[in-house]
């Protein structure tokens, strides 16, 4: 039986309507795939929570969380992810990609030309819909 992991990504949108969107490094799996940033849902903590701490760590900034953005439950080969999308804001600090290979704002419509990580799919066409 497949592992099955919780985890949160931050759609992250800055004052000028970009989307905060991070490459996953060649050390990650799914490497070199484009990311809501965010991570793993501690056993202790509420979504909310866990994508604050994991933002804080992964991009030494603070952000403040607002609704949900879409859930989706996507099949990997080696295991299955339960991504929950959250929308937020940086609130402090500028962010430093720690683990990611680099990041970059970019408009919603414009979210479709990067190579994104199959379970963030979902995501980025809810996005691209929203007016």
């Amino acid at each position: 039986m497949k592992k099955k992991i919780k985890v949160v990504a931050g759609v992250i949108e800055n004052d000028q309507g970009e989307i905060l969107c991070a490459l996953r490094s060649p050390k990650m799996s799914i490497s070199n795939h484009w990311e809501f940033p965010g991570g793993k849902v501690e056993a202790d903590e509420d979504v909310f929570t866990a994508l604050k701490r994991e933002i804080e760590e992964e991009f030494k900034c603070k952000i403040e969380t607002f609704d949900i953005h879409n859930e989706n439950i996507h099949e990997y080969e080696t295991f299955i992810i339960h991504l929950i999308a959250i929308k937020a804001k940086i609130i402090e600090g500028n962010p430093v990609p720690v683990e990611h290979s680099k990041f970059i704002w970019l408009k919603k419509e414009n979210l479709n030309s990067l190579v994104w990580a199959p379970a963030d799919i979902p995501a980025v066409k809810l996005l691209m819909n929203e007016k």
